[in-house]
């Protein structure tokens, strides 16, 4: 009869030991920055999540601010930023000012909120970038935006205006789509006409010299006072 078995214990396999490199050797050193990349590349990655999500809520904000029909005026878009986007904190600020005791210094919060409002302030005083809602073409580009691609806004055309100098509209980004491209190049074209036309009759008297500008044909049917100062024109600046 065969011996038994029974007897005998099993052997457990055993855990495979990390490997340990000494700490000046060329192993440790592509380990530790390999260890730094991955923790930058996440850092960057979480920044730039952050940002669109941010470009995100400020381009959202003007395209609920879209009329239903046509398009923005210029005092209209004026007033979308000064009495909506700019007031937006103004009531939780009123709340933290209230809920402060008297005496209390101000909370984190308070600060944070006066500070992006100071900032929002300025940047509107100096100039502020916001899409061109003045603009049909690109109204109309705008309203297909899925309100979600971010890259979709670098299509569109945005303009620079200020609250220093709320009649001046100063285009910051002409726009790269096809309908916004040929808009633009057909308007510099109307004004380079126009300026021509201007040094051709300099040695005219002034009825003939009014005479030869209201004879330019401009492209669109726009009347030649939408080109009045050139140009301003020439420089993407319209008054």
């Amino acid at each position: 009869m065969a011996p038994s078995e029974s007897g005998k214990t099993a052997t457990k396999p055993t855990a495979k030991k990390e490997k340990v490199h000494h700490p000046e050797s060329r192993k440790a050193g592509q380990l530790a920055r390999h260890a730094i990349r991955k923790g930058k590349m996440g850092n960057l990655a979480t920044k730039r999540g952050k940002k669109q999500n941010s470009l995100q809520d400020v381009y959202g904000f003007f395209y609920h601010a879209l009329p239903d029909e046509g398009v923005l005026t210029l005092e209209e878009l004026h007033a979308v930023i000064r009495d909506i986007w700019l007031t937006r904190h103004d009531e939780e600020l009123e709340e933290e000012r209230a809920a402060r005791r008297k005496g209390r210094p101000k909370g984190v919060k308070e600060l944070k909120l006066e500070d992006i409002k100071l900032r929002e302030d300025d940047i509107y005083r100096t100039g502020m970038e916001v899409p061109d809602l003045t603009h049909p073409a690109n109204v109309e580009l705008f309203r297909r935006w899925d309100q979600k691609e971010v890259a979709f806004l670098q299509l569109l055309r945005f303009i620079r205006i200020s609250s220093a100098n709320p009649s001046s509209i100063v285009v910051s980004r002409p726009g790269k789509h096809m309908t916004l491209i040929g808009d633009d190049n057909a308007r510099k074209t109307a004004a380079s006409g126009v300026e021509e036309a201007m040094d051709g009759s300099m040695g005219m008297d002034m009825d003939s010299s009014i005479a030869a500008q209201t004879a330019v044909t401009l492209p669109f049917g726009l009347p030649p006072s939408q080109f009045s100062s050139t140009f301003m024109a020439m420089d993407n600046v319209i008054p």
